[in-house]
């Protein structure tokens, strides 16, 4: 079953067995109280546009994955927080015995699935938008999928991409990277690509990422076949 829910900034759509789904709401509740507890302690954190640095004695789980994706791909670790919620949560219903569990973050999804499933493409104003869908084949490890724009959202991003992809195992770092690479698209589109395969081919954890600006689309590293799709908006996770 699909539901959608939401806490203050978090407004996810989780995707599983109903007895599931009640394992995610907790373990996002859990997740954000760490967070902001930490972010009380040292509100630097929370508006920080380059790696953190600081060491803490005692630091939860969410914000140890934040940290370490975002300093591996020179963001802020604030670019991590959709997709570590998620990978946590989804971490949870396997544990608790979920084969299949999916968790959209306003675009950033921690997936594991157990039969074949599809992700719309959803960016923007871009007439790729809406028409196609990535083909995931089951998997045994939980994957991130993370999209970040420069055109829809409130999320900061300094390029003018309509969709930056990324895939990753690490959830976090398929988060951080999806706004690294976001961050790079400028009106050069070639030289934007190969900034962005110069910075994927630095971090081996990530598989490919896809870029969509305007009508073209490119795809850089390892990345899901794309089929046809007609995306219905209705079930789209905006942040």
């Amino acid at each position: 079953m699909r539901e959608k829910f939401s806490v203050k900034q978090t407004n996810v759509t989780i995707i599983s067995d109903k007895k599931y789904i009640e394992t995610a709401k907790k373990s996002i509740l859990d997740t954000r109280k760490d967070l902001e507890i930490f972010i009380r302690e040292d509100p630097f954190f929370s508006i920080a546009l380059e790696p953190y640095l600081r060491e803490k004695e005692e630091t939860p789980e969410v914000v140890k994955r934040m940290v370490s994706a975002s300093n591996k791909t020179e963001v802020g670790p604030m670019a991590a927080v959709a997709g570590t919620i998620s990978w946590l949560a989804v971490e949870e219903m396997v544990k608790d015995g979920a084969k299949y569990a999916l968790i959209d973050n306003g675009g950033d999804i921690a997936l594991l699935n157990n039969k074949r499933c599809y992700v719309g493409i959803y960016a923007g104003e871009s007439p790729i938008s809406g028409r196609y869908a990535f083909e995931i084949e089951p998997r045994e490890k939980i994957l991130g999928i993370c999209t970040s724009s420069g055109t829809v959202g409130h999320s900061i991003s300094f390029g003018i991409a309509d969709a930056v992809t990324v895939f990753s195992e690490d959830v976090s770092l398929a988060d951080a990277a999806a706004t690294a690479f976001g961050n790079m698209v400028e009106d050069d589109l070639e030289e934007s690509l190969n900034n962005i395969k110069e910075a994927l081919w630095k971090n081996e954890e990530l598989s490919g990422t896809v870029v969509i600006k305007g009508e073209r689309m490119a795809f850089l590293g390892d990345v899901p076949p794309i089929v046809s799709a007609d995306v219905d908006e209705d079930l789209i996770t905006k942040p």
